[in-house]
């Protein structure tokens, strides 16, 4: 089926590089219109990516009903992009949130958008920039029927069995959240849990350990084949990054809601809480795990060892 994808950043290029790939032609815009026309040059993707270089042009490029996938940062900048496009779609037309975004603006936008006769998808996905090589797991909220049109899309997105749709506008933003919000608490063991290694009195190679922890431990996992790449990459000291690590609200969100109905979730908590604290002593390294774990899955920046920013 065909698709438009407005934003192509290192998710949205993804996506458009797997739907193209499988066979479902894509309409692609993004503001800089260089990126888009060197996605659709690349050999894999000849014929099936078309270059928009408007929004109008996005809108008249698409055979009704038209079904445009948005992938940009949460926040102001969704808000605007999704406006933008609502304001050239016609009733009938169906407008997929691929961010990150909170759910309760989820709620809102496809009770706003319905208003105007356009059909809203919150779709949280995970898999960052390995979703091209390995699927993106796609949580997917809104009307049911809107989601089965759309299902052979999200099935060539998607790796096997790793799509759900989860229930009406919001619940698929809401089960990503909750998703990153499980990730702190993971990634803050593993951090933690190598700080010990490292700090003991064994010279240990921290990547053969990963390694090896991965061939039928109870605590294998893909974040765990990272952090083996990043020890890998970086040395058993991570010297070159520093111990800052960011947050992209989903920690928030899921500590708040936590609260909000009277769940103890002191796992996740502290581990948000121990994000905060890198920013202001960003020496520990666990930290160092933690900010090299979100290169290795999400292409996140890491700040250098020797900025003293």
């Amino acid at each position: 089926m065909q698709i438009g994808i407005a934003g192509l950043g290192r998710i949205g290029a993804g996506m458009a590089r797997r739907l193209a790939r499988s066979g479902h032609p894509v309409v692609a815009w993004n503001r800089t219109t260089s990126v888009t026309t060197e996605l659709a040059a690349e050999p894999e993707n000849a014929g099936a990516i078309s270059v928009a270089r408007s929004l109008e042009a996005l809108a008249a490029q698409l055979t009704a009903p038209r079904h445009v996938l948005i992938s940009v940062p949460s926040g102001a900048a969704t808000a605007e992009l999704i406006e933008a496009v609502a304001a050239i779609l016609a009733p009938g037309d169906v407008i997929v949130d691929a961010g990150n975004s909170n759910f309760h603006d989820s709620q809102q936008r496809a009770a706003a958008l319905a208003s105007r006769g356009l059909d809203f998808l919150d779709m949280g996905v995970s898999g960052g920039i390995w979703g091209l090589q390995v699927g993106f797991c796609a949580m997917v909220g809104g009307r049911r029927e809107v989601f089965e049109r759309l299902e052979p899309a999200i099935v060539s997105l998607a790796p096997d069995d790793g799509y759900l749709y989860c229930g009406p506008a919001g619940a698929g933003h809401y089960v990503k959240m909750v998703h990153n919000g499980i990730e702190y608490g993971l990634m803050q063991a593993y951090g933690e849990g190598f700080d010990i290694l490292h700090a003991s009195e064994f010279d240990l190679d921290l990547a053969a350990v990963a390694r090896m922890w991965n061939h039928g431990s109870v605590i294998r996992s893909w974040l765990l084949e990272l952090a083996g790449d990043a020890f890998a990459k970086e040395g058993s000291d991570l010297e070159g990054i520093r111990g800052w690590v960011a947050d992209s609200g989903e920690g928030r969100w899921t500590v708040a809601e936590a609260i909000e109905h009277d769940v103890p979730a002191p796992i996740i908590t502290l581990a948000l809480l121990q994000r905060l604290r890198s920013r202001r002593d960003p020496d520990s390294f666990s930290d160092r795990v933690l900010a090299a774990l979100r290169n290795e899955f999400g292409g996140h920046p890491v700040k250098p060892s020797s900025d003293g920013s």
